[in-house]
């Protein structure tokens, strides 16, 4: 008696591979100039808290924008393991440096999902709120961002399906801000004010949330 055939074999979905995107480019113009990346906190350089909150967060991998002072924060903060992108045109806003990392991210060699998008001068949004965020995957096209009881803000979310519409719309200081608010109905929001403060470090009043 001859056996049926097999069904055909099917190769497992790989878990969701989200790469933690940093951006640590500001030169920390109201700072007087000092570059938030290498403010201290806790005794290391802002930058380490930052990716830090990333991989405990669960992203497989860790891209960081650097800008201002580059070449003094690749040598002062531990970032092995880390993809470092250089971003000369950051004194033009955030928006360049967002571009920078989906365009260094599309390009890697191993392939994302999603970007996981933090700030490096919110030193309050840890681990916590990336492995909450990094939760609302569920496709190439997801997006989601953090909401805190009804304003919006990082970390943010971008499925690899959006990256390339994301870095067409990223202008000054904007990122992904637009992109985001046309796509209100596909946008996840996620909760994290119990869990994160996304206050940011931007005068030198602000350098008292800094242990």
């Amino acid at each position: 008696m001859t056996a049926p055939p097999r069904p055909p074999s099917r190769t497992p979905p790989h878990p969701p591979r989200i790469a933690g995107l940093l951006l640590a480019a500001g030169g920390g113009r109201r700072l007087g100039g000092r570059p938030k990346a290498l403010l201290t906190h806790h005794g290391r350089p802002l930058v380490e808290h930052a990716v830090r909150a990333l991989r405990e967060g669960g992203c497989h991998t860790v891209t960081v924008v650097l800008g201002a002072a580059a070449e003094e924060v690749r040598a002062m903060a531990e970032l092995t393991g880390c993809s470092v992108v250089g971003n000369p045109d950051w004194p033009s806003g955030m928006g360049s440096s967002l571009r920078a990392g989906l365009a260094a991210l599309a390009d890697g060699e191993q392939p994302a999902d999603a970007a996981l998008v933090c700030l490096v001068d919110q030193p309050g949004v840890g681990a916590t709120a990336v492995g909450r965020v990094r939760a609302a995957y569920r496709s190439p096209s997801s997006l989601a961002t953090a909401d805190y009881e009804g304003r919006r803000g990082h970390p943010v979310l971008l499925g690899s399906a959006h990256w390339q519409g994301v870095a067409e719309a990223a202008t000054g200081d904007r990122g992904a801000r637009a992109y985001l608010r046309n796509r209100e109905a596909s946008l996840t929001l996620v909760e994290c004010a119990d869990i994160a403060d996304p206050a940011d470090i931007d005068t030198p009043q602000d350098l008292t949330r800094l242990a």
